[in-house]
């Protein structure tokens, strides 16, 4: 099972135009948000260990998305 809710993922596939959504895409919708939040995560963390920080900010993880 995932750590992210299911309802507000399946809110966010109807509001990008989803008319029907099936619990198996919703599902997969969380394993695949999980897995690449936690590259972002793990590149972030990088970001803030070069600048001298334990604390991951929300700079960290735009630099990353750029």
């Amino acid at each position: 099972m995932t750590e992210l809710p299911l309802a507000p993922l399946k809110r966010i596939l109807k509001e990008a135009g989803a008319t029907r959504i099936s619990d198996e895409a919703v599902v997969e919708l969380a394993k695949v948000l999980e897995e690449y939040g936690a590259e972002i995560g793990k590149e972030a963390s990088k970001y803030a260990n070069h600048a001298g920080r334990k604390t991951v900010r929300a700079e960290d993880i735009q630099m990353v998305i750029k």
